[in-house]
């Protein structure tokens, strides 16, 4: 994931930042609970899409 492009996203929920988890391929908002997929490389960011998260990993270090 290009740092640069992870600096400017944020979750379109709640406007807060974005984690990048490698091992899932997913950028991932804990503010709103949600984590975007990443497909062919690029974020997809509808909250449709979008996977909750369950109660660990809400508290989990997000394995970048």
């Amino acid at each position: 994931m290009d740092k640069k492009l992870l600096s400017i996203l944020v979750c379109p929920v709640s406007k807060a930042p974005l984690e990048y988890n490698k091992d899932k391929q997913e950028l991932v908002c804990r503010a709103s609970g949600l984590a975007y997929p990443i497909r062919d490389g690029i974020p997809v960011m509808l909250e449709t899409e979008a996977r909750h998260l369950d109660a660990d990993e809400k508290l989990r270090d997000s394995g970048k």
